[in-house]
Order: structure tokens, then C-alpha cells, then sequence
């Protein structure tokens, strides 16, 4: 394969791909998206795959599901492509080299024991030691396909939620590349396992899901029985702000803590909704999180929420339980440090005493002041898109 990608890259020609020998590739219920070779010239001709994500296998998940009910994996065309791409690995002549376009995914690949020859290169969050001398190939948003594409690698890892973007760059390259479902913790696990699958990494795949199983049995049965608080997310930009959907990674940690969307029930991650709708849903609780430049959003929400009157005909504003959310914690992708994600919304959702209610606020100043000591609207113009999809 690696000769076959330098000859490509030598003549800078790409032949056509074999007519007829294309494979549907609805792959992974929207868990972890492949672009196989599924289909190419065995002769060494361009091979190509068709990716869509299913709406199958949406990233809510209820509180009330068992642990293996929301990491079982039963669609058939998925475990084929699995098989396809464990089978693939296997043939290679060594390890896969594998990029890693994200925190979120080079965090990953670090629990899986598997070593990159590319990874992001980030601002706000700190990547795996072990990755501190692989190249960097640029943010998560924009990575630079120049240094990518000669890297030779057999494998590029990303999040899903950047698909849309980043798939046409991948398939202009002879590469595999696959899309993960970080748009809620079990997604997230549903991607360890596949991936410990295709990389012979199953042993440490299996220990992360174990981690998972034992926290989730424990705090499912925390808030059981409560009554569940109607909850408003805020997703800021700078200049404005969008509403959280239970299909985002914010949204699915407070349905996993059982708190109630109030935008609930779409296939859409984000919506873009107008104060007067919200007003009628009468939220419990407003949360309000940092998509770039936390700095700059939370200024925005403060001011917004002192200056715009409507705010002040919410329930949730007259009895101060608008909340800001740790940007660190609270980003666009699923990662290990969920549970303290959890930790900062239980008093939030769910205050039955003073001292929960004073815990809550603390979290919220807190989450506030840490913003504002990011500097983040200082950085330049590529550190502000390498915040972007981590």
C-alpha cells in the first residue's frame, strides 16, 4: 500500500476508479463513519467509498438504559465494515499509520496504545505527552492536507461532527479515514470498541468500556425518582448563540444526568431559536456553554442577560438559576472527563439543599472566571479555529 501511495504521489495522477464495484457504505449508525476502500482496481486503481451518517443510533441515550443496551452495536452493514477494516489493518506490513485530527481523538488513540505519525495541533487543550514529537498537521477545523497527505497515512481519525467538512479532503487522498461519534459518552465508547477491534487494541478497549460500566451503573441511580428539571441550553458564539439539542455532547450530559431538553425531540444538533419561543417553554434551569472564545461569549451572555428585558420574564432568571458551564468540560466532543462534567451540573439540576445551591453558583463564578482568564480573543485567528469541533 505504501508503495502503491508514493507511485500515486510520484506521477501526481490518480486512475479512475473500477466502474460497478462501488459499496454503499451507510456505516456505523452514525457511531463511527468509514470511508473503506471498500472498492478499487485490484490492479492498484483508485479505491473510493460512499459515507452518509444514519440517523440510527442517535447520540441520546436515556438514563434508564443498561449499560449494554446503549454500547451494543447490532447493526449488520457495521460489523461488516468493522470485519472490512480489521481485515484491511491486519494485511498491513506493520503498525497502521494513523492521524489523529482532534484532542478528543489523539486522547483515544492514547488509552488504545496505538501511536500516531500526525496529530492536531491545539491551544486550549493539552494533547497526549506521548504524541509531544509527532508532527503537527493543524487544527482540528483546518487541518493542513499538504503535511497530511505526506505523511502516507493509511488512516485519519476525526470527529464526526466535522464529516461535512473534512470528508471530501480526506477522499482526495489515498487514505482510509473514519468519522467517530464523540456527540455523547456512549458514542463515544461504541468508537472504542470498534477501534480496539480494527487495531488489535480490543484488550485496553475493553478496559475503557469496563471504567464506563462501572461509573454508569453506580450513577444511574443518583437522580432516580427526582423529579427532572426542564433545562435550556446555550451554546454561544462570538456575537451570538445557539440552542443545544440532546444530539450534542452538552445536551447528552444532561439527559444522561436525567435533566429534560426543552428542545427535545429533533435530529438536529444545534437550532437557531428566538427568545420569544424559549419564553414558552419555561425552562427550569438555563445553561449557558462556550462553543469558541469563552471569553468573549461569557462577557456576551452577562451583558445579554442584564440589558435584553425578556430575559427577565424567564422563571429560571427570578429565581438565579442561570448557570455558565466550564468551557474546558463542556466542549462540542465527548472525552474522559465526563464524570467531573457530571460532577458540575448535579448541583445545578438538582439543588435540594442550600449548600447544593451555593456549590452550583460556585461552579458557575467559577466556570465564568475561567473564561475570562483564557485570554482566548487575544490568540490569533488559527487558534481561535483550533477551538472549533474539539
Amino acid at each position: 500500500m505504501t508503495t502503491m501511495k508514493k507511485h500515486k504521489k510520484r506521477y501526481g495522477k490518480r486512475q479512475a476508479a473500477c466502474p460497478g464495484r462501488r459499496f454503499p457504505a451507510r456505516l456505523l449508525a452514525g457511531i463511527l463513519s468509514f470511508g473503506l476502500l471498500l472498492s478499487g482496481c485490484s490492479a492498484g486503481g483508485e479505491s473510493s467509498g460512499s459515507v452518509s451518517e444514519s440517523t440510527a443510533g442517535s447520540s441520546s441515550e436515556s438514563a434508564a438504559d443498561s449499560v449494554s443496551t446503549l454500547l451494543e452495536i447490532t447493526d449488520p452493514e457495521e460489523k461488516a465494515a468493522v470485519e472490512a477494516a480489521k481485515g484491511k489493518v491486519a494485511a498491513m506490513d506493520g503498525e497502521a499509520r494513523i492521524i489523529a485530527t482532534s484532542p478528543a481523538t489523539a486522547e483515544i488513540c492514547d488509552r488504545l496504545d496505538l501511536d500516531l505519525i500526525g496529530v492536531c495541533s491545539s491551544t486550549i487543550s493539552e494533547l497526549p505527552e506521548r504524541y509531544s514529537e509527532v508532527t503537527q498537521v493543524g487544527t482540528s477545523m483546518a487541518p493542513d492536507m499538504e503535511i497530511v497527505d505526506s505523511l502516507n497515512p493509511d488512516w485519519i481519525l476525526s470527529p464526526a461532527s466535522l464529516q461535512s467538512d473534512l470528508q471530501p479532503k480526506y477522499a482526495a487522498i489515498d487514505t482510509d479515514w473514519a468519522f467517530l461519534n464523540l456527540r455523547s459518552v456512549p458514542g463515544m465508547y461504541r468508537s472504542i470498541q470498534e477501534l480496539g477491534e480494527i487495531f488489535g487494541r480490543e484488550e485496553q478497549a475493553q478496559a475503557l468500556v469496563n471504567e464506563f460500566t462501572e461509573f454508569y451503573e453506580e450513577y444511574r441511580t443518583r437522580n432516580e425518582g427526582k423529579e427532572a428539571p426542564k433545562v435550556l441550553i446555550l451554546m454561544g458564539l462570538p456575537g451570538s448563540y445557539i440552542i443545544a439539542t440532546e444530539n450534542s455532547y452538552v445536551g447528552s450530559l444532561v439527559e444522561l444526568a436525567g435533566g429534560e431538553n426543552v428542545y427535545a425531540g429533533t435530529d438536529q444538533e444545534f437550532l437557531t431559536v428566538n427568545t420569544e419561543d424559549m419564553k414558552t417553554k419555561e425552562p427550569d434551569v438555563i445553561l449557558c456553554a462556550a462553543h469558541a472564545l469563552p471569553d468573549q461569549v461569557m462577557e456576551m451572555f452577562q451583558e445579554d442577560f442584564q440589558t435584553n428585558d425578556i430575559w427577565q420574564h424567564f422563571e429560571a432568571v427570578q429565581n438565579d438559576r442561570v448557570y455558565y458551564l466550564s468551557y474546558e468540560l463542556f466542549g462540542m466532543s465527548a472525552t474522559f472527563r465526563y464524570p467531573e462534567a457530571l460532577e458540575e451540573l448535579q448541583p445545578m439540576l438538582y439543588p435540594e439543599t442550600e449548600e447544593d445551591a451555593a456549590a452550583a453558583r460556585e461552579n458557575s463564578d467559577n466556570a465564568a472566571q475561567q473564561a475570562e482568564d483564557s485570554n482566548a480573543s487575544e490568540r490569533t485567528d488559527e487558534d481561535v479555529l483550533g477551538q472549533i469541533a474539539q
